[in-house]
């Protein structure tokens, strides 16, 4: 770090400190741009730049790389890419080297992120990690590598801390920062005007996804689903959130399925629409976090590569992957995965939440709690861990 930097002289409230970020995929850009509020009432002359999204690029980011260029899932898939990414890290980790900011934050997307830290810290530009990588669910051998690579983890999750310092590695718990754009009790009637649906309506929320590959693996089993329960229930109506560049594939995937006039497709309001639902049926990751922060009780599905399903099964480290059952220690909502996410069994689990109203009304106490535990004004708190840091 330049010692006449901003940040070594403890970055007073107007300083400019120069920031380098990547967020490599939509939930890292949403993370990162409520991270740059925060940090902006703090350091009001605050200069971030590199790899993100549009959110990020709405609180001033100057983005060189959309995040979209370095989405990819599944590891064989990443493998296909590796070396298009690979030379972006490349050149990007060179621009760096030569322009020295303050310091790097890599926002989840471990794989890309900690190879480019460890580079960095060792060039002695202070590298922290928003997001601690999930080594308790998979892939625990990743502890060796956030150790040489980060001088500071700020962790979303309250027990990452304790068992990141058990392998030596200086962790924060800063808080979920969508439990903090979430209410405590959402607007369901306010939510289902803004989409113009019936209050009286018993909505389902379709969320395959918000990669191409997701969209490939689960718009068609999902609508095939919505298709059945459409069948057994007439009066639902079924609501499925995206993005422009999601929704030639999604429109077209409804007119092969006959869904067009069931389906109602909408741009960029994921939230509005969990706020809506009385039940979502939803691809692993996390908007199933989003979905318990909505307290909408859901059906976890996932499909893959199988060979990206192979290798990852090998190292999971819990017995479910979707994040309300992982944080709980219990199987709270289905999961099915891979050919267990078939239509039929997709369908008949979903309608289930809709005839056990003590269920939903158990399952949402259980998220109430999870949420309270997850509010912690993330931006602040992470600001604030920041300026520990570079003031240390």
């Amino acid at each position: 770090m330049n010692p006449a930097s901003p940040a070594s002289l403890g970055a007073p409230p107007g300083a400019g400190l120069r920031v380098a970020m990547v967020a490599a995929e939509r939930s890292g850009d949403q993370l990162a741009a409520l991270l740059l509020q925060g940090m902006r009432q703090r350091w009001s002359g605050l200069q971030a730049s590199g790899i993100g999204g549009p959110l990020m690029q709405a609180q001033g980011f100057a983005a060189r790389h959309s995040c979209d260029e370095l989405t990819v899932r599944g590891l064989v898939e990443g493998l296909w890419a590796y070396r298009r990414i690979s030379a972006i890290r490349r050149r990007y980790a060179a621009d760096l080297l030569r322009e020295r900011p303050d310091l790097y934050l890599g926002v989840d997307a471990s794989d890309f992120n900690l190879p480019l830290e460890r580079q960095l810290n060792r060039a002695g530009i202070p590298a922290i990690q928003l997001v601690c990588p999930s080594i308790w669910a998979w892939r625990p051998g990743r502890v060796h590598a956030i150790r040489r690579s980060v001088r500071h983890v700020l962790c979303l999750f309250p027990f990452e801390p304790e068992l990141l310092a058990r392998h030596g590695i200086a962790g924060t718990f800063v808080g979920h920062p969508v439990a903090d754009l979430i209410a405590l009790e959402p607007d369901q009637a306010g939510a289902r005007q803004r989409l113009g649906l019936d209050p009286e309506a018993t909505v389902v929320a379709l969320l395959p996804g918000s990669r191409v590959a997701e969209i490939a693996a689960l718009a068609m089993p999902f609508l095939h689903a919505a298709r059945l329960m459409a069948q057994q229930r007439p009066q639902l109506r079924f609501v499925l959130p995206t993005h422009e560049g999601l929704r030639p594939t999604l429109e077209q995937a409804l007119r092969t399925t006959g869904m067009e006039a069931r389906v109602q497709l909408v741009l960029g309001q994921a939230h509005t629409v969990q706020a809506a639902c009385d039940v979502a049926l939803v691809a692993s990751g996390t908007a199933t976090l989003e979905c318990a922060l909505h307290k909408r009780p859901m059906v976890i599905a996932y499909r893959m590569q199988w060979l990206s399903w192979w290798v990852a099964n090998q190292q999971r480290r819990t017995p479910w992957i979707g994040l309300p059952n992982i944080l709980c220690q219990q199987s709270l909502v289905p999961e099915l995965l891979q050919q267990q996410a078939q239509p039929e069994a997709l369908a008949r689990a979903t309608l289930a939440w809709l005839d056990d109203p003590a269920a939903v009304a158990r399952l949402r106490q259980r998220f109430t709690d999870m949420h309270l535990q997850l509010r912690q004004d993330m931006p602040a708190r992470a600001s604030h861990a920041i300026a520990q840091i570079l003031q240390a």
